[in-house]
């Protein structure tokens, strides 16, 4: 077995779920520099966490969207965007039908022509 593979630096840290309020106090080597004060008095140091137990749909059995960097946001400003430049190009297109000039006649010299292939 290798040496040293192992973490040796096991000690209590405090897990906070930032989306559900929800902290645990449990052993880690995790390295982080914010501490917070725990139920017991003393300070140990904090590692915050967009999602566990408390706030994942699996374990709560309801659905909710969490948005910590605003992509729902991003999406609903490209689709919105997207759909007015849809709404221009349909105006843009009903204009352009109703200005648009009617096909040239032949020239009198192509009728001729015309005429002569068919008899």
């Amino acid at each position: 077995m290798k040496k040293d593979l192992h973490p040796t630096d096991y000690r209590l840290v405090v897990f906070m779920d930032e989306a559900a309020n929800f902290s645990f106090l449990t052993k880690s080597a995790i390295a982080t520099s914010e501490t917070t004060k725990w139920e017991d008095g003393n300070e140990y140091p904090l590692v915050k966490v967009h999602i566990s137990s408390a706030s994942h749909p699996f374990f709560t059995g309801e659905e909710k969207i969490i948005d910590t960097e605003g992509r729902v946001d991003r999406f609903a400003a490209r689709l919105k965007k997207a759909q007015a430049h849809k709404e221009m190009l349909a105006k843009k297109a009903a204009t352009t039908k109703k200005t648009a000039k009617p096909a040239k006649k032949a020239d009198s010299a192509d009728e001729k022509v015309a005429e002569e292939a068919k008899k």
